[in-house]
């Protein structure tokens, strides 16, 4: 019985951290978003700019613990480390779903959104499993004994697991589980489909009684309702408070708000846009990549001229900001603005492209990966 719950423990732990590590390092700028939230949180912003190779680091280093955890080898260090590392992470998690600083915390990424005190209860099930690892630790057996192959396997995980990362943040994530994938309809994820409800308030009144002192909090239905406004003793004391009631459905894409300088909103008109349209996102404009915007400066040039192809590029810094810059770089795409969050999720790269026509994602790339006009052209601006 001991040996089974030892191998159930060992298995469990083991491709769960290295299911963590890769869900991760499939999107680390996504993870390095929520680190910078982390950083914040504990007032240590002066790691943020390291965020991201951070992020790489720490998938690399799940990935390796599960595998050699599931390989049985150097079980000592092996349980030291993941013991270590639960623990930190289930005092973060606490600390997260306590205080409520951080909404989610990415322990899987955006594939499976959890809430800190959901992350936290899985915490408290790796501890358990962890901590009989731990204990029971020299009765976990290697799979071999061989040392060169022992270390081989270890160089090989190492190695691959850090490519990954540098390969998924040099491009895009393999697999994008955020509301702006390819094949994606942006008007439709920010609807209600019919028949769905979306959240409901209601109006709470603070109200006080001249006469006696008494003192209550009602809802606008039964303040109606119970006619309590006849009664000349009673008034409202400040602003009524609204509450929510009962969560209702909630749209994929709740927070894209495009506006012009002036801040009119031109969402629609740049979504819904029946032709194809070339979207540049550099969410911040002071750590974007300058050279990837001369050369998609160039290309939204060609597809204007030779296939009166729109080009806008969105962006969170100031109307003020984003001006010097446009005229710095003598931008030829049209300046629109945009919370950072939403831009940071379209395109996991600053600057990064997409490609709608009618609402939909045609594609999109990281700046590193955007085809050249000519092939733009073939495959589809010319069809």
């Amino acid at each position: 019985m001991k040996k089974i719950v030892l191998n159930f423990s060992r298995i469990f732990v083991g491709v769960l951290f290295i299911f963590s590590g890769l869900i991760k390092a499939n999107d680390p700028l996504g993870f390095g978003y929520k680190l910078q939230e982390y950083f914040d949180v504990f007032h240590m912003s002066f790691l943020g700019g390291m965020a991201t190779g951070i992020a790489i680091l720490l998938c690399v280093f799940e990935i390796v613990l599960g595998a050699l955890l599931l390989f049985g080898f150097w079980s000592k260090k092996v349980t030291s480390g993941l013991l270590a590392v639960i623990v930190f992470f289930t005092f973060l998690t606490f600390v997260s779903a306590a205080f409520k600083v951080v909404t989610s915390c990415g322990c899987f990424g955006d594939a499976i959104p959890l809430t800190p005190w959901q992350s936290f209860s899985k915490d408290l099930v790796l501890l358990v499993l962890i901590i009989y690892l731990f204990i029971n630790r020299d009765l976990i057996k290697p799979v071999t004994t061989n040392l060169k192959v022992q270390q081989g396997l270890f160089v090989f995980v190492t190695l691959a697991s850090t490519i990954f990362g540098i390969f998924t943040y040099s491009t895009l994530p393999v697999l994008d589980f955020l509301p702006y994938k390819i094949g994606a309809n942006l008007p439709q994820l920010m609807k209600i489909p019919e028949g769905e409800k979306g959240d409901e308030y209601a109006i709470m009144y603070k109200m006080h009684n001249k006469k006696t002192g008494e003192k209550k909090v009602m809802s606008d239905k039964d303040y109606l309702k119970t006619e309590i406004w006849k009664d000349e003793n009673w008034e409202i004391v400040g602003d009524p408070d609204k509450v929510l009631v009962k969560k209702g459905y909630e749209p994929k894409i709740k927070d894209l708000l495009i506006t012009d300088a002036s801040g009119t909103d031109y969402t629609k008109e740049l979504i819904e846009n029946p032709y194809y349209s070339l979207v540049i996102v550099a969410y911040n404009l002071n750590d974007t990549n300058e050279k990837a915007i001369a050369e998609l400066n160039a290309l939204a040039l060609n597809a204007a001229e030779q296939f009166n192809i729109r080009t806008v590029l969105l962006t969170s810094n100031s109307a003020s900001d984003a001006d010097v810059f446009s005229k710095r770089m003598k931008l030829f795409a049209e300046v629109f603005y945009g919370d950072a969050v939403p831009l940071k999720s379209m395109v996991r790269s600053n600057p990064g492209v997409m490609l709608l026509k009618n609402g939909v994602v045609i594609n999109k790339w990281h700046y590193n990966t955007v085809p050249s006009f000519d092939k733009l052209a073939d495959m589809y601006f010319s069809k």
